[in-house]
């Protein structure tokens, strides 16, 4: 190690300047530490020039500086390569919780739909033999829509698994929390959870910034999240609760959006008599089409494809008052203009022979739409909603 010099100067810098001529070197080769400051005193009386003691830098320093700008910069790697590993898990999860959601999700789509078929074969079958047998009677009566025959089809211990509601409501709420903390841990974001148990569901907000990356495309991250949630708070448990993620109050917008296709959808098919697809959608967004769309006297849904390609295809009754969609919306829309609303013009007197043939046409043939593109919600910032 050099020696130690003891150099003044008018002001700090001064006396820097002093040590660097002395000692022959550059100011960003020297150690120095400050002795005293210069001082103006008043009026001249008083003052004082700033005092340092100064070395040079010898092998040693220029050593020890190496290191500790080489630990800097490994600390920066390590830190950069954790967190890259860490988003690499969190996206390995998300996949995997998409298509054991997307498993899931096709089976209940698959129960629901034989449900359904059920429903509506048992309606017809109860109207056109309302004087059938005591015994008939009993058998349509297994047909039964609704929530009571889905119970009946329910066994006891799994229906009191359903229904009972949480003797510990914290217990649910910390697991879902503690395990949502980790998550957004690993994926390096603050986010805030308040969460609330009303006697079936759990519901978990999420509040926080870039929530966008939480919803994901139409929801599909925020919904792989909730799936592993609901793994998570009930795993080992005798009772079963339902889980409820959001955040932005994305649920309630996707849902007004989609009943908001719903209908113009709706409108489409009445106006041009023929089906429309929708592109692909969870059991969840198609259950929202088919309910907005249920009681509409003119058109009806169904699904089509297998997971995760499957689809709602809305179409005309087949018992659809075209006489009233003709009034409401005029026979252009469908027949091609010319006179009195016919293809091609013609004599009044061809409209009932003319109209049979077109209504079997269609009932027979109805002809498929391309794909309709379904709007993403997107978040709360970006949605414009």
């Amino acid at each position: 190690m050099s020696e130690m010099i003891r150099v003044s100067g008018k002001t700090l810098q001064d006396a820097i300047t002093n040590a660097t001529i002395r000692l022959g070197v550059t100011s960003d080769n020297i150690i120095y530490t400050v002795i005293e400051h210069e001082s103006r005193g008043f009026l001249g009386i008083g003052q004082k020039d700033a005092v340092i003691e100064v070395r040079a830098k010898d092998d040693a320093d220029f050593e020890a500086e190496r290191l500790k700008k080489k630990a800097e910069e490994d600390a920066r790697k390590a830190a950069v390569e954790a967190q890259e590993a860490a988003k690499r898990e969190a996206e390995e999860a998300a996949r995997k919780a998409r298509e054991d959601a997307a498993r899931m999700a096709a089976k209940e789509e698959v129960k629901r739909e034989v449900k359904k078929e059920t429903r509506v074969e048992g309606a017809i079958e109860s109207e056109d033999q309302a004087a059938a047998s005591q015994e008939e009677e009993a058998k349509d009566a297994g047909t039964e829509s609704g929530s009571d025959s889905q119970d009946r089809n329910i066994s006891p211990r799994k229906r009191e698994r359903e229904i009972k509601p949480l003797e510990n409501p914290q217990e649910a709420i910390d697991k879902a929390e503690g395990f949502l903390r980790d998550v957004y841990g690993a994926m390096g974001m603050d986010v805030e959870l308040v969460s609330n148990y009303d006697g079936e569901v759990l519901n978990v907000q999420m509040n926080g910034d870039d929530m966008g990356i939480l919803i994901g495309k139409r929801g599909q991250t925020l919904d792989s999240l909730q799936y592993l949630v609901s793994l998570v708070v009930n795993k080992g448990s005798s009772t079963y609760v339902r889980v409820k993620l959001d955040t932005e109050n994305y649920r309630e917008r996707r849902k007004a959006t989609l009943e908001n296709l719903a209908k113009n959808i709706s409108v489409k098919v009445r106006k041009t008599r023929r089906s429309v697809s929708l592109e692909p959608m969870n059991p969840y967004e198609r259950r929202i089409i088919h309910s907005a769309l249920q009681n509409d006297p003119f058109v009806t849904t169904h699904s089509e494809g297998e997971e995760p390609d499957r689809k709602v295809v809305v179409t005309l009754r087949a018992d659809a008052d075209l006489d009233a969609l003709d009034r409401k919306y005029g026979e252009k829309h469908y027949r091609g203009g010319g006179r009195g609303g016919y293809r091609g013009g013609g004599r009044r007197g061809n409209r009932r022979g003319y109209r049979k043939h077109e209504e079997n046409n269609y009932r027979d043939h109805s002809e498929q739409m391309e794909p309709v593109r379904i709007p993403d919600t997107g978040s709360a910032d970006s949605s414009g909603e």
